[in-house]
């Protein structure tokens, strides 16, 4: 049975985890996987199972961006997503990988993004899960109220608090706006994945925040539009983010797109995934 292993790799600002499988020194168009915020990639194990069944994926490599899970933190106060990218691109370099297909899903997405854009060359074909194309009101608004910065106190507030935010995202989009205009549907993780998420949370809490600022302020419009490699978009109609389809297709019309019912399971993504890459191969 294929398992998904731990490592770490170093860079200048210190140790980045992450999760892979297969053999990653030196290996041949790995896909790499970039998580959402605000967890890490533990919300990528499941996926990277189901891929590796497929014998065009032999290797996957999923890290925790800088400042979240057991990732170290970003040496600059407010990092934008080109400083996360950097960041990707000098990992994958320490491993001696000189080509990648990348796959990112919100945050992740905006990072993936932004390495296929700097480095056409090096980044075969991009996938992005969930791309939120908010306007300039609904940036501020999430700027203001989506990532309050926590600190750990003598109360153990930031575990209270953590907890909520991690269990609200399954009842409201954005989760601080609790009405019904604002709900979701879909009902509640199982307790093991919202402790998970929690928890990783948790070690990250006085920089959970700075990927996700990065990732709001990114000029996704813009951006989409100077992608030059094979692109793939996936609408899942279970994430929040799935209102903006029609607004990424505007700002991408060579993508190829991808709607995954609200019915389907994990490994139906996967499937997709592998298909696309099949057909996009060198």
């Amino acid at each position: 049975m294929v398992e998904v292993l731990r490592n770490f790799v170093n860079i200048d600002e210190g140790q980045v985890h992450y999760r892979h499988i297969g053999e990653l020194n030196g290996c041949t168009l790995p896909l790499v996987l970039i998580h959402a915020s605000p967890t890490s990639s533990i919300s990528l194990t499941q996926l990277m199972f189901e891929l590796s069944k497929h014998n065009n994926i032999a290797t996957l490599y999923a890290p925790d961006t800088l400042g979240n899970g057991d990732s170290c933190k970003p040496n600059v106060d407010k990092p934008d997503i080109e400083y996360y990218s950097n960041a990707l691109k000098r990992q994958l370099i320490k491993l001696n990988i000189n080509k990648v297909n990348i796959y990112g899903t919100h945050t992740g997405g905006s990072i993936a993004m932004d390495l296929a854009i700097n480095n056409p060359k090096y980044v075969n074909n991009i996938i992005i899960d969930g791309i939120g194309m908010y306007d300039e009101d609904e940036k501020l608004d999430m700027l203001e109220n989506y990532t309050p910065e926590v600190k750990p106190d003598l109360m153990g507030n930031q575990i209270n608090w953590a907890w909520h935010f991690i269990r609200d995202q399954n009842f409201f989009f954005p989760w601080y706006k609790k009405n019904k205009n604002n709900q979701r549907l879909n009902g509640l993780q199982s307790a093991d994945k919202l402790h998970d998420s929690t928890v990783e949370v948790l070690k990250s809490i006085e920089t959970y925040h700075l990927a996700y600022r990065a990732a709001f302020k990114y000029p996704k419009r813009e951006q989409l539009q100077k992608i030059t490699q094979p692109l793939m978009l996936i609408y899942d109609e279970n994430d929040p983010l799935n209102k903006y389809k029609d607004e990424a297709v505007k700002f991408s019309p060579n993508a190829e797109n991808c709607l995954i019912s609200s019915d389907s399971s994990i490994n139906i993504k996967a499937d997709k995934i592998a298909k696309w890459l099949n057909n996009h191969s060198e």
